[in-house]
């Protein structure tokens, strides 16, 4: 699987261009499946915020609205109740999967309860493009700060397939507690490497190759 990790989707032409880069083609020739499961795990978040994201509403974090060739909606907690081989096929046959953000922690339970987490691995050329929570998927912790939503196990653990973990929204204006100061107390606590980034930002990951894709600002932590 490829990645392309970001803070608030596809917000910039740099970040665009690694987009491209990573389907092989344009993405008008691109087939895309969208998973808005974490906005429900977010207490701060309403069922307004997953309408805008699947219907291309949300401006201020592009993804659905880039002009796919397709476009369908995967929701996660519905997938338990449907035939495996069914939904796996969708999942084979797209090009991308757009993530939306949320709650981290709640995406990654259902990613495990509905089976797609075990699909993931086999997926070699598959994109997965992250916003916020659904790039913090991906990394091995997302650090107690994100913790909102507890899972059973009560932990900050995530699905770890890249080997860092990923501070979101940096100098964010409408979140003052996402200062650089406060990523790197947050980073303090995390045993691996850990990047904190700006909305301008993505990291694009390739065989485990990691790049950085800036438009804005970011910094790299390591222990």
């Amino acid at each position: 699987m490829k990645f392309l990790l970001t803070s608030a989707g596809i917000k910039n032409t740099s970040i665009h261009n690694a987009l491209v880069d990573l389907l092989g083609k344009p993405v008008a020739e691109s087939s895309a499946l969208c998973i808005p499961t974490a906005t429900y795990g977010h207490p701060m978040i309403g069922p307004d915020a997953a309408w805008r994201f699947i219907s291309g509403q949300e401006p201020r974090t592009p993804m659905c609205e880039l002009g796919w060739k397709s476009l369908g909606v995967l929701e996660l907690t519905a997938l338990p109740s449907i035939d495996q081989e069914r939904w796996a096929s969708w999942v084979r046959e797209a090009d991308v999967l757009l993530v939306n953000g949320g709650d981290p922690l709640y995406l990654c339970y259902w990613m495990r309860q509905s089976g797609l987490a075990d699909l993931l691995p086999s997926l070699r050329e598959t994109v997965w493009v992250g916003l916020s929570a659904g790039s913090m998927v991906m990394t091995p912790r997302i650090g107690e700060d994100f913790v909102r939503w507890r899972p059973p196990t009560s932990g900050d653990e995530t699905l770890g397939m890249v080997d860092f973990s990923i501070f979101p929204h940096l100098d964010h204006e409408a979140l003052p507690e996402n200062t650089m100061a406060d990523a790197e107390r947050w980073a303090a606590d995390i045993p691996g490497p850990a990047y904190a980034i700006d909305d301008e930002t993505a990291i694009k990951v390739i065989d485990g190759v990691v790049e950085v894709v800036s438009e804005g600002h970011w910094k790299l932590f390591t222990p």
